[in-house]
């Protein structure tokens, strides 16, 4: 079982083919497939060649209904605050950042973050892809003492502990892997990252 697990494509639609060559039975697009949800309308042909396995959330720079939209129009899966089985595994998906100073169109208050991943609890062996990272790890690392992930992600995680967990956002920390107990957290970015289960 293969799941091509990518995020913050930006409309970089050279990128997004380059990832659709790559053979598995799911795809997740982890977020941020545009800017300031404009140019669906270029992506989402590139994404139909997987079609019906393709799940997709959204990030900061799409609304809820932008891939409520968005899935319903090219036939996709809107995994947002979903699960699916696959491998034996259940697969969780929550889109949405904390909040940014830009005021993108998805963003969570924490408490707002706490309260949806709360619903993936107790779900195991579990891979839980979000679009923000936990805070203060190499995912969500920006620089010198520069972290703008989340603490209810991380504190989901470490209460929680799912078997993987994938993410983007952060675009400085893209590739980043890091254990949280036993954990293995991935900020994923376009390059994406392929999971053999």
């Amino acid at each position: 079982m293969r799941l091509l697990i990518f995020s913050d494509i930006h409309s970089d639609a050279t990128a997004l083919a380059k990832l659709m060559e790559t053979e598995a039975d799911y795809y997740f697009a982890a977020g941020d497939l545009v800017n300031w949800a404009r140019g669906f309308e270029k992506i989402g042909p590139v994404l139909q060649r997987r079609g019906d396995r393709m799940y997709v959330i959204p990030g900061n720079h799409e609304s809820e209904s932008d891939i409520a939209r968005f899935c319903e129009r090219y036939g996709f899966h809107n995994f947002h605050g979903q699960t699916m089985r696959a491998g034996g595994y259940t697969i969780g998906g929550l889109g949405y950042s904390n909040p940014t100073p830009f005021n993108t169109p998805g963003e969570y208050t924490e408490e707002q973050l706490a309260e949806r991943l709360a619903a993936f609890s107790g779900m195991s062996p579990l891979v839980m892809v979000c679009h923000c990272p936990p805070f203060e790890t190499k995912l969500d690392h920006a620089g010198e003492n520069r972290h703008f992930g989340s603490k209810s992600v991380r504190g989901f995680i470490e209460r929680e502990q799912p078997e993987y967990f994938f993410c983007g956002h952060i675009h400085e920390a893209a590739g980043a892997s890091e254990r949280l107990g036993v954990t293995r957290a991935y900020n994923v970015g376009k390059k994406g990252y392929l999971l053999e289960l």
